[in-house]
């Protein structure tokens, strides 16, 4: 059996290692991670882009803070947030694999966030993986279309990739080329940008296909990426 004090001690480090599973356990945090993995942004941006008031926002960051998950940096009067490490980035793809492994709900939640409506399967949205992408490039094959919004290819974007966020796509479609593949890609695996960017090209009469991943699976391949301007 063990001894009084052994137990207390062994405890007292699982409490800390509880630290990083507390701070995973909300759906606000996780979303706030996803974002960060894209580059620092401010808590004001990070708000907007999750569609929170900023005092929620706020307390969310200060928890992931905590458990030492993102770290800050002030610039003037601004205070910016990173993800504290590629081990976080890590961290959270591996979550989400180990929840779409195991948990049966999961595939339905996805189908409707990314619009897979009925029986349609993805495939009715061509993807191609990494590999095959940079084959294609190196062959002059495809263009390479970030459909994020603009800060987010600012802070690193494959190489090559032109910059049209979604929101502005469908008015912005005479900068395509004629008769080249466009291959679409957005934050990664779940990301529903590009989903709707291939839906919106092949309406137009544009080949089109995505991306299988994202900018973070990219980034965690150690695959080039660009922080040139658009």
């Amino acid at each position: 059996m063990e001894k009084l004090a052994d137990r207390a001690a062994k405890t007292a480090l699982f409490d800390q290692f509880a630290r990083i599973g507390k701070a995973l356990g909300s759906a606000v945090r996780l979303e706030l991670l996803d974002l960060l993995a894209q580059g620092e942004r401010t808590v004001e941006d990070l708000a907007g882009a999750a569609s929170l008031p900023l005092s929620t926002a706020s307390a969310h960051l200060q928890t992931l803070k905590r458990a030492r998950l993102v770290s800050t940096r002030r610039s003037g009067t601004r205070i910016y947030y990173s993800l504290a490490g590629d081990d976080v980035a890590r961290l959270y793809v591996r979550l989400r694999a180990v929840a779409q492994s195991h948990l049966p709900d999961i595939e339905a939640a996805r189908r409707a966030h990314l619009g897979l409506t009925g029986a349609e399967p993805d495939a009715a949205v061509e993807e191609i993986g990494r590999d095959e992408l940079l084959r294609r490039v190196r062959d002059e094959q495809v263009m390479v279309l970030d459909v994020r919004p603009a800060p987010e290819y600012a802070h690193g974007h494959i190489p090559a990739a032109v910059s049209i966020p979604m929101e502005e796509l469908s008015d912005r479609l005479a900068e395509l080329p004629a008769g080249r593949t466009i291959v679409a890609y957005c934050r990664g695996r779940y990301c529903v940008f590009a989903y709707d960017a291939v839906r919106l090209l092949r309406a137009r009469g544009y080949p089109a296909a995505r991306l299988a991943d994202g900018m973070l699976e990219w980034r965690l391949a150690g695959l080039p990426v660009d922080t040139s301007a658009a």
